[in-house]
């Protein structure tokens, strides 16, 4: 998949659902030079429903500055239709921060995709409890930073983390991190921070899921990825996916197989994330994808 034109725009809007809303926002781009590429949306409830769309524009022949035309948005269309809404920019790449353990298949796939511009990001940071991935990451030349963490010292290594992070980063990737962590850092990043998990939970806890599950002759293996949020594993779902498996297979070969479908898992939400194409709408997410 090709990296976004430099040139484009996107426009997210959530608000409550009424006659007019996309003539409105179409008719406003159109006047200010805009060209729209695509367009997307949603209704929760054809009555008294929430409105949420997703818009692609183009920049060059804009009539306006970037400030002027957010400011004008605002006036003419925003408040008339009491939107919640946010315009961003594809040249201006968002700052990704990876947390990760000693487990390296999703963050190995996600610093390949970025190194080759499969992801549209600049991975600022790779901040980790162990040192194990060190010299891994560095042959991206990207910042490793060794934070350990132990009951005793949990909050001060938090701290710590919150300071690296703190205006450097958009967004920050959980790329199977061990650790939970604490509903004062999950505030400081409100739907920033996306988590990968293996379907099985609540099932199959702890130490050694795989293992568990092939003890239990499951039949599908697959992936979770969600936005944290204090209740543990109970974030806004962004994707998941599923693998059918066998008896045939091995515990070591369910791992793999569950390694290989977080990879794909994860780097979609990534994507979407990074894209704009995520809406959350309570405890769900609406995402524009084709």
């Amino acid at each position: 998949m090709s990296t976004p034109d430099a040139a484009t725009a996107r426009l997210l809007v959530t608000c409550p659902d009424q006659p007019g809303i996309i003539s409105a926002v179409s008719t406003f781009f159109y006047n200010h030079g805009a060209n729209i590429t695509d367009l997307d949306q949603h209704s929760s409830d054809t009555q008294d429903g929430t409105f949420f769309l997703r818009l692609e524009f183009q920049t060059p022949d804009l009539d306006c500055s970037r400030d002027a035309l957010e400011n004008n948005f605002r006036k003419r269309v925003a408040e008339r239709y009491g939107m919640q809404w946010h315009i961003s920019y594809a040249a201006e790449k968002k700052r990704v921060a990876i947390l990760v353990s000693r487990h390296d298949h999703v963050l190995m796939d996600l610093l390949w995709r970025v190194s080759r511009d499969d992801l549209s990001a600049t991975i600022a940071m790779v901040i980790s409890n162990h040192d194990d991935l060190r010299a891994e990451v560095e042959r991206f030349d990207i910042p490793y930073h060794h934070i350990p963490v132990t009951r005793e010292n949990k909050a001060e290594a938090e701290a710590q983390a919150l300071e690296l992070l703190e205006g450097q980063v958009d967004v920050i990737v959980l790329a199977r991190y061990m650790q939970i962590l604490s509903p004062e850092f999950v505030a400081r990043h409100p739907h920033r921070i996306i988590n990968i998990h293996h379907s099985f939970l609540p099932a199959f806890v702890g130490a050694n899921p795989y293992q568990q599950a092939w003890d239990r002759g499951v039949k599908l293996i697959g992936a979770t990825s969600h936005y944290v949020t204090e209740d543990l594993d109970q974030g806004p779902i962004i994707e998941q996916n599923v693998q059918r498996v066998s008896h045939r297979h091995s515990a070591s070969e369910l791992r793999a197989l569950g390694q290989d479908v977080e990879r794909q898992v994860m780097q979609r939400a990534v994507r979407w994330h990074l894209e704009d194409r995520i809406i959350v709408d309570g405890n769900k997410t609406v995402v524009f994808v084709k």
